[in-house]
């Protein structure tokens, strides 16, 4: 199967707005998540400054922007703010405090008023029934499941994001993703379970020129960059 078959919406993830802007100049892209940790990387000093630089930048793609508090009542007032940033935002809420507390009243609450969200963090089955239920009927939502750190754990992640799937496709406008991609291949499993979306980062989108070679090509490409680091490294085993 070829890139251009696909029918997950690839989404790329990160927090650098100039790596973002490359992304978007590609056209390939379909949308655009962050998070906490991916601001902290990229140093972004002001949320709601990087925030509306994005949404300028990228105005006509689904941008997705994570609240920061760790209470209800703070999570609502960032919600407000993060979702009249624009049309195009989804306000990412985790579905459980540090505490372990679940957010499913938060989100019920949110949906109610209109606001449409990226519901992040997921991990089971359970956390997508309790996220999907609480969105109410008629709103435009993303349902994120790490399926990466699902698999570093030592679970397989396919049969969660099959069950993900089905369940956000019994509530119209609830999109399931594919998160936390650790490598092309995941792509065209995110597309064989029937996901929505996947988010990638760049240093895997980065990858994606690689697609369509034989794997006889990649041997030779791959012997021939260690004959280059053999020249570059100037010495010989035999002195």
């Amino acid at each position: 199967m070829k890139f251009n078959d696909l029918k997950v919406a690839v989404y790329a993830d990160g927090a650098d707005i100039e790596g973002m802007k490359a992304q978007y100049a590609k056209g390939y892209v379909k949308g655009f998540t962050t998070n906490p940790s991916l601001m902290k990387k990229a140093g972004v000093k002001d949320y709601v400054s990087f925030a509306k630089d994005v949404v300028t930048a990228i105005p006509d793609l689904p941008l997705s922007f994570e609240v920061f508090g760790d209470d209800f009542e703070t999570m609502k007032k960032e919600a407000k703010i993060i979702s009249k940033l624009g049309k195009n935002v989804f306000v990412k809420i985790p579905i459980m405090l540090t505490d372990g507390t679940s957010t499913k009243a938060l989100i019920k609450e949110l949906s109610a008023e209109g606001i449409q969200m990226n519901i992040t963090a997921i991990f089971t089955t359970e956390q997508v029934k309790d996220a999907v239920d609480a969105l109410a009927d008629g709103t435009k939502n993303i349902i994120s499941v790490f399926a990466g750190r699902l698999a570093d754990t030592g679970n397989d992640p396919i049969p969660v994001m099959q069950e993900t799937v089905r369940l956000c496709q019994a509530k119209k406008g609830t999109m399931s993703l594919w998160a936390s991609t650790r490598e092309v291949w995941n792509i065209f499993e995110a597309d064989r379970c029937g996901c929505d979306i996947i988010t990638v980062p760049n240093s895997v989108l980065d990858k994606l020129p690689s697609l369509g070679k034989t794997p006889i090509q990649g041997s030779m490409d791959t012997v021939t960059t260690f004959a280059k680091d053999i020249k570059a490294l100037g010495f010989s085993i035999l002195g």
